[in-house]
């Protein structure tokens, strides 16, 4: 006969202790990565959180849609876009800021509207079109920005404001083109239709094109990072005051 040995259920037992702990900790992972995402997005309605088939990222199902994180939560990855959610910072763009860098001596600077603020040591070049709402948010937030020289490069688009163009043109033939230009950007009044000049509109859309600017507004610092949309005062501020190192 044979004799079963006494440690067999010790055994079993505890490979069974084992097996158990090992199904409980995509359990024990799922809640912390779904306290810390909680507790930095408190709003966040979160309805699942699973193992994706990426090593080392986790599916989180939330309002509706997916996105993904790490699994301490430091990082979310949404519609493409790697967010850091301490600071909730676009590292995507981040990243893509820097590859398009742009040297910003290159740039035709005789070719913009040119507004020197305070000493206007810093400097900031911004493609903008007449016609588009951002730029005029854009336009409001500079308001509180000094120390600057902005250069503004008339860089109607077509296909979505047609009016643009006319209107940069008379913008650019005025006897006071920046003044022209924050009339119509802030209080909405629309520049005289005056003599026709020559205007600087499709050289500066060959640029666009050359540096792949594809939206308006799309800011350039002086160290040469750029930055589409219309980013609030706080983010000038820190990106004029980039070393570009």
């Amino acid at each position: 006969m044979t004799r079963r040995s006494a440690l067999a259920p010790t055994t079993v037992s505890a490979s069974l202790l084992v097996g158990l702990c090992l199904l409980a900790l995509p359990a024990l992972a799922n809640d912390a990565l779904k306290k810390a995402l909680q507790s930095r997005f408190p709003d966040l309605q979160i309805e699942q959180v699973s193992k994706s088939p990426v090593a080392g990222l986790w599916e989180v199902y939330a309002d509706g849609q997916i996105f993904y994180a790490d699994e301490k939560g430091e990082h979310v990855l949404l519609n493409g876009m790697l967010i850091d959610t301490k600071t909730r910072a676009n590292l995507t763009d981040e990243r893509l800021s820097k590859l398009r860098s742009i040297d910003f001596g290159s740039l035709p600077v005789d070719l913009a509207i040119k507004e020197v603020k305070g000493n206007g040591k810093r400097k900031l070049v911004v493609f903008s079109d007449a016609d588009c709402p951002f730029c005029k948010r854009l336009e409001k937030s500079l308001l509180e920005v000094t120390d600057v020289t902005v250069y503004t490069f008339l860089y109607p688009i077509d296909k979505l404001h047609p009016q643009a163009n006319e209107r940069s043109r008379r913008v650019w033939c005025s006897s006071d083109r920046l003044k022209a230009w924050k009339d119509w950007m802030l209080e909405g009044k629309s520049p005289a239709s005056g003599a026709d000049c020559e205007n600087p509109v499709a050289k500066l859309a060959a640029l666009g094109e050359k540096y792949r600017i594809n939206g308006t507004p799309t800011l350039v610092f002086a160290s040469g990072r750029t930055v589409p949309g219309a980013i609030p005062a706080k983010d000038i501020e820190r990106y004029l005051n980039e070393s570009g190192k």
